[in-house]
Parts: structure tokens; sequence; C-alpha cells
């Protein structure tokens, strides 16, 4: 029998803008969705689609999808564990979308703070109906493969409640189709925040330059970072968010990334003062950046064997999400097409 059809089924995405992972990216996603191989049957999308919401230089997002494939690779997604696709690739993900659309009322879709708050900084005139759908895609992409669990952040859960709302509505109009899924909450999730402001998280869009740790960076460059990394005025490295967050944001990433406990860190460093953390922090980055940006290099140089793993990830995307359309678009009444 195959276990995998006892496992809870997982769909995660994550958008090919930035070019490199950040270190954020890695720690507060990837590394979940690795270990999720283990435990769930596991989706995972570069979610294309989803960034053309804003205007996309088109050589350079081609470029990005190729890399954001190489690095979730690199960071250990192994395809014969899980499904890994690019959205575009599998076309049911737009057509699923439009139908939710015409399931999606003008007003529910008008609530969404995530659209409320880009729409205020980019202006009415810049804002695209693809940003005000961009909530009914994220449905469509977690229905289609009847997911049983979606890992949210706290700025995704409203999106993930207007996906069980759109699964239990059509449930209910047109007969049981789509699974309404839950949320995944990953209790151990580190937040990794800015390194020059640490009370903002760690991110493209809101990060300086020097507050964030792009993982395809010169290693060197990264440990820089690290020793310039803002800490506080007083020397006792003691985990406490809300009083020191630029030390505990550095005991979060060295935990994080050797596994060693915060209690366990907090007493090696007793007495030894901010220097002493930040040069060993940075050389145990420099251990895990170089390797990965290896693997990744490695995936990039062999593009025959990337666009292998891609076709098959789409097919093996297409074979349920196609399924779970042609239910969709029978119960809704489309005539079916006779070949």
């Amino acid at each position: 029998m195959d276990m995998a059809i006892e496992r809870p089924r997982v769909l995660s995405g994550i958008q090919p803008t930035s070019g490199s992972f950040h270190l954020g990216n890695y720690l507060g996603a990837v590394r979940q969705w690795v270990a999720q191989q283990e435990t769930h049957d596991a989706f995972y999308m570069v979610a294309d689609l989803h960034a053309v919401t804003v205007p996309q230089d088109p050589a350079e997002f081609r470029s990005n999808t190729r890399l954001a494939v190489a690095q979730l690779l690199a960071a250990g997604l192994d395809p014969e564990r899980c499904t890994l696709f690019v959205q575009s690739h599998v076309p049911e993900h737009a057509q699923l979308g439009w139908l939710l659309n015409c399931l999606t009322g003008f007003g529910e879709a008008s609530r969404m703070t995530q659209f409320k708050d880009k729409s205020a900084k980019q202006g009415v005139e810049r804002t695209t109906v693809g940003l005000f759908t961009y909530p009914v895609l994220m449905a469509a992409d977690i229905l289609l493969y009847q997911s049983d669990q979606v890992p949210v952040g706290g700025d995704q859960r409203q999106h993930l409640e207007l996906t069980r709302d759109l699964a239990e509505r059509f449930n209910s109009r047109y007969g049981e189709i789509f699974t309404v899924p839950e949320a995944f909450i990953l209790k151990e999730t580190a937040r990794i925040v800015d390194l020059q402001d640490p009370v903002v998280k760690m991110s493209k869009s809101a990060s300086t330059p020097k507050g964030i740790i792009d993982l395809l960076d010169e290693p060197k460059a990264s440990a820089k970072k690290i020793k310039s990394a803002v800490t506080d005025t007083d020397t006792v490295i003691r985990f406490d968010e809300e009083h020191k967050p630029g030390v505990s944001n550095l005991l979060t990433i060295y935990a994080s990334l050797t596994g060693t406990g915060i209690p366990e860190l907090e007493q090696r460093y007793e007495g030894k003062g901010y220097g002493a953390l930040k040069t060993d922090l940075a050389e145990v980055v420099v251990e895990w950046v170089t390797p990965f940006r290896e693997r990744t290099r490695g995936y990039l140089d062999d593009p025959e064997t990337l666009d292998s793993i891609l076709a098959k990830g789409a097919e093996k995307a297409r074979a349920v999400a196609a399924e779970t359309l042609a239910q969709a678009y029978d119960r809704m009444g489309f005539l079916a097409a006779k070949h």
C-alpha cells in the first residue's frame, strides 16, 4: 500500500521575484518544507503567476524562476519525495482561479488587508486587477490539490479563511468536491529580523541591503553584515526579543543553523560580549551558505536536469489538478468537449 496516500497533503509556494533567497526565507519557510517531505504528501510551487501582479522584466523574471527552483533543490527539496513545479506550467491554476473569481463577492475581495495595504502604498492607478484577485488565485492553488493543510504566516491567514469560505460555498452550491483546508501553524518557525533594524522582519521590500543576508551573496559579504549587526548598549548575551531584539535575532540565527538550543548559547557566551558571538556566528553562516551556493550553481549549470525535474513535477501536479478542475467544470454545468 502506498503510504503517501495516508499522509496529509500540503501545498506551499514561493514567488521568484527576489533573485537570491534570503536567510529569512530559508529559516522561516523553506527549511520547514524540507522537513514536511517526510511527513506530508507535499506539493511545492514557484508561484510565477502571482509574481506578475506587479511588472517584471521578462528576461530577469525567467532567470529568477530557474534560480528559485535551483535554490529549493539546493536547500534539500527532493523531487522523489515531493512534487516540485512552476505554477504557470499547470494551466489549471488560472482556469480554476476564474471559476472562483465568479464565486467571490466584490466586497469580500475588497476587505483583504494585504490588498488594501499594497494598493494604498502604490496608488489606485498603479494597482492591477490581478493584485485585487490575487487571494482568489491563491485559493485556486490550494483547492486544486485537495490540500488538507496549508502552512501560513500571520499575513496569509485572511487569505486561507477566504479559501475555506470559497470551498464551502462551492461545495454547498454544486456538491462536495473540495477539501476544506486547515491552517498548518509552524510552532517553531524562526522569525528572522533585519540586522540593522531588528524590529522589522527581514524582507526584500522592507530591509536595507546591510540588514539582509542573501544566500547567494559572497560568503565574506554575509560575514561582514553579521559582524556589523545592530545590538544594544548592554553587554549581556541574553534572549529577550522585547528589550534586546538585535541580540535575540543573532541567537535565533545561530540556534537555527546549528541546532544548538538558545539557553546553551546564552551559557556558552556568558561574560564574553557581543564581538565573540558575532565572530562565531559569521563563521557559522559562511559554513552554511558556501555549500548552498555551490549546490545552487551546480543545478543552474545543468539546465537539462533542471528542465527534466520541472517537466516531471508539472506532470505529477497536473495529474491531480486536471481531475479536480474537470469535476468543478462538470458540477458547474459546463459542456464537456468531445474528443
